[in-house]
């Protein structure tokens, strides 16, 4: 399977469709990204697509357990694709070649290896096991602020 995300006029992503591996592989048997943009030409009005992959975010690829839906890092950075997994409201970016999601705040910088957005502050170490806060970024500070508490075990 491949995902080939479309996109509009300033290249923002207006949806992402799943192509089955009988549509773009070629005679190599290897996906190739043209022959799947070619048949998403043919059923759909649109011509503008680029395919995205869906274990790659923040410019590393991931692998999913089938059982445990744990995502863990591949041994294989070469599948990495495009930085992101493409997503409504996301924008490529031709000049990086890669899907950078939506700017959810205004201080926020982009991180150019991951083409994430990240605070200007470091967020709490949420992995702390005696932090029992829950942080949610406050623009009008530009700083986390506490929003309540997780309940003890």
């Amino acid at each position: 399977m491949a995902y080939f995300a479309k996109l509009d006029s300033n290249s923002k992503v207006l949806r992402v469709l799943k192509v089955n591996n009988s549509e773009i592989l070629n005679s190599q048997n290897q996906e190739d990204e043209e022959k799947g943009i070619n048949y998403l030409r043919a059923i759909t009005s649109s011509s503008s697509w680029k395919k995205t992959s869906y274990n790659t975010w923040g410019g590393k690829h991931y692998i999913t357990d089938s059982v445990t839906g744990e995502r863990t890092l591949s041994n294989d950075q070469s599948k990495a694709f495009r930085k992101n997994y493409a997503g409504i409201g996301y924008t490529y970016d031709e000049n990086r070649n890669a899907f950078i999601p939506p700017k959810e705040f205004e201080s926020w910088v982009l991180n150019e290896t991951t083409c994430n957005w990240e605070p200007p502050v470091q967020a709490p170490n949420v992995l702390d096991p005696t932090d029992r806060n829950r942080y949610e970024w406050d623009e009008s500070i530009q700083n986390w602020s506490v929003i309540g508490t997780l309940p003890e075990d």
